[in-house]
């Protein structure tokens, strides 16, 4: 019965894709591993455009990579340094991850609409989070961070997992945290504003 639902295949990769988006925007690389461990093990498909994923230098590269920046995240200054190459790197990682579900669309298709939807996924939810590290960092002076960083690393895998096995779910949990995040955004920068205006009123 759903197979006759119209294009219910692109709507399922969409939602994988997202879900793997989202989780890019917590951590560049443990998706990236998680998505190269299930197709190297077999457990997911890989499109032939995208058999490097599923590759043995992928899976060791990815895994270092992973082990590399969840340790670095709990290193003082150091999570902040992250957070600035986190934000591109995710952009570049959750449309790479988000264009491996839409391999047979065309070139110029699959590529844009990865920008937009995987890239466009990745980049809000690594910048709320380093919103939320530079909050924890002001009003905890840093303490604070170790939890945000726990946080994210958690978030990631999770996202990661569901997007493989529960790929609407995952996707309609990213859709509410990229909305979730850009409402609190908005809040906080004109709460900000305002309050930069009442200082420098006379």
């Amino acid at each position: 019965m759903l197979d006759q639902i119209p294009y219910l295949p692109y709507v399922i990769s969409a939602f994988i894709g997202i879900g793997l988006a989202a989780a890019t925007g917590f951590r560049v690389f443990l998706p990236l591993f998680a998505v190269s461990l299930a197709s190297f093990m077999g457990w997911i498909p890989m499109n032939e455009h995208f058999e490097w994923l599923s590759g043995l230098p992928t899976l060791i590269t990815t895994g270092i990579a992973t082990i590399v920046e969840v340790l670095a995240y709990y290193i003082p200054f150091v999570d902040h340094l992250l957070d600035t190459l986190s934000i591109p790197l995710a952009t570049i990682a959750g449309s790479v991850l988000f264009a491996s579900q839409f391999a047979d669309l065309g070139t110029f298709p699959q590529w844009a609409l990865a920008l937009i939807a995987g890239g466009g996924t990745a980049a809000t939810v690594s910048s709320g989070f380093a919103g939320i590290r530079a909050a924890s960092t002001m009003t905890t002076g840093g303490l604070g961070n170790s939890v945000v960083g726990t946080t994210e690393t958690a978030g990631a895998g999770i996202m990661a997992v569901l997007a493989m096995i529960l790929p609407i779910l995952a996707g309609i949990c990213a859709i509410i945290l990229v909305i979730f995040i850009l409402v609190s955004g908005r809040k906080f920068w004109k709460k900000l504003k305002t309050r930069n205006t009442a200082r420098s009123t006379p």
